[in-house]
């Protein structure tokens, strides 16, 4: 058993039974004394020392969270102050567009039919012969072998067989429908924006709309010696830059991985587009589970090969973002009982600061998305249940991660 699962399980536990300890055990209870005759009773914990121990993990998890945080506003508001999208200088005519797929055609077939003009040079990379209009499919030979595996073996594939002479290669995955795109920036790596659109749970939707809040750091990560993530989706990969990295690595964050081996061992540039593909969120609780718990799983495994400080920084913010609904979740309800919590005063006001973090997230993803999806912020009151949508795949990931690369279940639309 790892150490990111060691200390989840023991962080958890020490909140779990500290806090059944804090509620239930024998409380002794006395009158106001000499107090203003209005002043309420006090709760006194007889709790063998759990009630302690509840304290320290809360305050444990509540400044690993606040750290993560001001991690957050550091990139976003002074590394990534004052960003602009650098200006297009390649055109459409310049790139060749490989749409990754298992076998879904008829989704595949929505994300080719909205591709714009000019990007007229298509692939589909399959697992088995589909049909899909105004696209060259593949499929992927069966023999063929690497390190690597689904989605990156797929990729891999089609780097080796695919005849490429324009500047770029853009990744769409099946359901990255785009919006809008005129060109790429000059940059080795174009990160394209996302927006997941609504499919069968509005809890994952919501979990998204709270994501994209997060990722607007992601306009500091140009000014970074190594961005922190990367969104397969959609992303552009100078076709040189693709050749010297290539997918052939086993890993379940296969995007990442590359972004992260292209900055260690070449001289590469990044840039976030303005270009957005309009992504499914995932159709089910389970799948949203699955989803981050791959990427969470994933990006533990793949910052092995990144310098010590950001393989730290990527640990942390993981283990940050697994535990980071409890302290609101517990908080509230045991002040609203009265429950003492060691230092509760000063603790209970970092908590509400952290959770105020939470609600600024998902208004700003709110924001993000636009005129259109602003009545989405009457869901405000929500936020507490979003953070857990959107982070029990973390714990999962931490705690159980998976072995095999799993594809999220894509729905399609009318």
């Amino acid at each position: 058993m790892n150490t990111e699962r060691l200390a989840l399980i023991g962080v958890t536990l020490a909140l779990v039974v500290g806090g059944l300890a804090t509620l239930l055990a024998p409380a002794v209870v006395s009158g106001p004394g000499t107090a203003p005759a209005q002043a309420a009773a006090t709760t006194a914990v007889g709790d063998g020392g759990l009630g302690s121990l509840f304290g320290v993990a809360l305050w444990g998890v509540t400044l690993l969270f606040g750290a993560t945080a001001v991690v957050w506003f550091a990139l976003t508001g002074v590394v990534g102050a004052g960003h602009e999208t650098p200006p297009n200088e390649y055109g459409p005519d310049e790139v060749q567009v490989r749409i990754m797929t298992v076998d879904a055609a008829e989704v595949v077939q929505q994300t080719v039919d909205s591709l714009p003009d000019g990007l007229d040079d298509v692939h589909v990379i399959a697992e088995s012969p589909i049909d899909v209009r105004g696209a060259t499919v593949h499929a992927v030979p069966d023999e063929f072998s690497c390190r690597a595996v689904r989605k990156g073996r797929a990729q891999e594939w089609a780097r080796r067989a695919l005849d490429c002479q324009t500047e770029f290669v853009l990744y769409l995955d099946e359901d990255s429908v785009v919006e809008s795109f005129d060109g790429l920036p000059d940059a080795d790596i174009v990160q394209l924006r996302e927006k997941p659109r609504r499919t069968d749970s509005s809890l994952s939707y919501l979990a998204d709309v709270y994501r994209m809040g997060v990722q607007l750091e992601q306009r500091a990560f140009a000014r970074l010696s190594i961005p922190l993530f990367a969104w397969g989706g959609g992303i552009a990969v100078r076709t040189e830059v693709e050749e010297r990295t290539t997918w052939d690595r086993e890993t379940l964050v296969e995007d990442t991985a590359f972004v992260w081996a292209a900055f260690r061992e070449l001289d590469v540039t990044f840039a976030l587009s303005d270009a957005v593909c309009r992504n499914e969120a995932p159709p089910s609780l389970y799948e949203i589970l699955q989803q981050r718990r791959r990427w969470a799983a994933g990006n533990v495994q793949a910052s092995a090969m990144l310098p010590l400080r950001y393989e730290l920084l990527t640990r942390v913010r993981n283990y940050a973002w697994a535990l980071s609904p409890i302290v609101t979740l517990l908080v509230v309800p045991l002040s609203l009982l009265s429950v003492t919590i060691a230092y509760s005063g000063l603790f209970f006001a970092a908590s509400m600061g952290l959770a105020l973090c939470t609600l600024g997230w998902f208004l700003l993803g709110v924001a993000y998305y636009g005129d259109d999806h602003h009545h989405w912020a009457l869901a405000v009151p929500l936020a507490p249940l979003i953070t857990v949508v959107h982070s029990m795949g973390t714990v999962a990931g931490i705690l159980n991660p998976p072995e095999t690369f799993r594809v999220t279940t894509k729905v399609g639309s009318d």
